[in-house]
């Protein structure tokens, strides 16, 4: 058993797409882990017959059950994964600042007394929208602007507090176990049954980075020296369009649908250019993102 993290971790949101990643990766990693999910939730399967996993049932908007949780675990090191996310976009708003923002200040207060190591909190590239990452922030909807509001929080509790935060910024995570909604499984999906996919015209350019990668960069924000009170971008510096990345995965299957791009419209508001900071992550924590996109897709 590798002893790499050897900690006790407490990581919300662990039935999502990178919690149930993370949660894997910590166990092997030597840690005693305490998954949270939220009630009525179903518990990542894998994680259940895992080794030093506990699940705690946990609804973020309520302080009085994130407090439960943190006791129950008194971590060294936690993992803030919990969110709406931005798959949600019909959600109502009001849900979306509840848990987002009102659960990451419930999780923050409950551990502003406590020793512990470091709160690694997951933040969106959603939150530059048509900025570069060296611009600013300039959310563009409500998920982002709920992330924005989040990561000032995780910011303050660390300046006036000493709360060790630290926000991670994921570009456009792929994987194993990633919702079929998304894009990329969505068109393996259609590529696999001969289906037509309809797609905007895919000029959107975004920097694809897999969920290994990404849960090695939650690891290295969590022990690098001096990333207290920073943003942390997860990508890897390089943008594909989308309609390439769907074009790739029409070569790699000799899929006998077609590919309808722009049969359906953008986003309002989309924004066409996401592109991580790779470098200063790099020199912040010495982590780069390893997976290129062809052995991703493979």
């Amino acid at each position: 058993m590798s002893e790499e993290f050897p900690f006790r971790v407490l990581v919300t949101g662990a039935t999502g797409f990178i919690g149930r990643h993370l949660v894997r990766r910590l166990v092997g990693a030597g840690a005693q882990v305490w998954a949270g999910e939220h009630s009525g939730g179903t518990p990542a399967k894998e994680g259940e017959t895992l080794p030093r996993v506990t699940w705690v049932t946990m609804d973020v908007r309520n302080p009085a059950s994130v407090a439960w949780a943190v006791d129950r675990s008194d971590p060294d090191v936690v993992f803030h994964l919990a969110a709406i996310s931005a798959a949600d976009p019909g959600v109502d708003p009001m849900l979306v600042v509840a848990v987002n923002v009102g659960g990451t200040v419930h999780l923050l207060e409950a551990l502003r007394s406590r020793e512990v190591r470091r709160v690694v909190l997951a933040g969106t590239c959603y939150e530059y929208g048509a900025r570069d990452t060296v611009e600013g922030l300039d959310p563009y909807n409500v998920y982002a602007a709920s992330k924005v509001a989040a990561w000032a929080f995780a910011r303050a509790y660390w300046r006036s507090l000493g709360l060790p935060a630290t926000v991670v910024r994921p570009f456009q995570v792929y994987g194993p176990g990633q919702p079929l909604q998304a894009l990329i499984p969505s068109a393996i999906r259609a590529a696999l049954t001969g289906e037509d996919f309809p797609m905007t015209r895919g000029e959107q350019q975004r920097d694809f980075v897999f969920v290994e990668d990404v849960v090695e960069g939650f690891l290295a924000a969590a022990t690098a020296p001096g990333v207290e009170g920073e943003s942390l971008d997860l990508g890897t510096g390089r943008t594909y369009a989308v309609r390439e990345v769907v074009e790739r995965i029409w070569a790699m299957t000799g899929a006998a649908g077609q590919i309808r791009a722009g049969a359906l419209p953008y986003r309002p508001g989309e924004v066409m250019r996401l592109a991580a900071d790779a470098d200063r992550t790099a020199r912040l924590t010495g982590w780069r993102a390893e997976i290129g996109l062809e052995e991703g897709l493979g």
